[in-house]
């Protein structure tokens, strides 16, 4: 059996192009660093400051955000309608998840956990300013366990 490969060719082009988000389609890499990021007050947890490095978190892309943490702040228990991976930039980072959501893991740089989807957990900073990065599949969203620890209540 002969295969004509042009049009296999043109069918599985036509197929990555649906399959990758226009926000990831670019003609050159970008480069960023630290001293050209510009944080914004985060629109859910005030007194944070955050940056999307990539994507747009309205909409179902990948998304890449930085989150910096000012010291002694608490994200009450809460989940997410998506999986994410969440890297320690600078600082420390404590989170505490599912069973033993009453005590936590102490994160240094470097340190990273990855949540399922839905998966209830709550974080906190102690003495020092944190950043840290999320990576996930958009739309970004949270549900608060409590609704009345939701911030965009009060």
């Amino acid at each position: 059996m002969k295969i004509r490969w042009l049009p296999v060719a043109a069918l599985v082009s036509l197929a990555i192009s649906f399959a990758v988000p226009a926000s990831m389609a670019q003609d050159a890499m970008k480069v960023i660093k630290p001293d050209e990021i510009v944080w914004q007050e985060h629109p859910v947890f005030k007194g944070a400051q955050v940056v999307w490095i990539m994507g747009d978190p309205t909409k179902a892309e990948l998304i890449v955000q930085r989150t910096k943490i000012p010291p002694h702040f608490k994200i009450p228990a809460h989940t997410h309608p998506y999986a994410e991976l969440i890297t320690v930039i600078s600082g420390t980072y404590w989170n505490a998840m599912g069973d033993d959501i009453e005590h936590g893991v102490m994160l240094k740089p470097g340190a990273a956990f990855i949540l399922p989807a839905g998966h209830v957990h709550r974080t906190w900073t102690e003495d020092e300013e944190t950043i840290v990065q999320a990576t996930f599949i958009g739309p970004s969203g949270a549900t608060f366990v409590n609704p009345d620890d939701d911030p965009r209540k009060k």
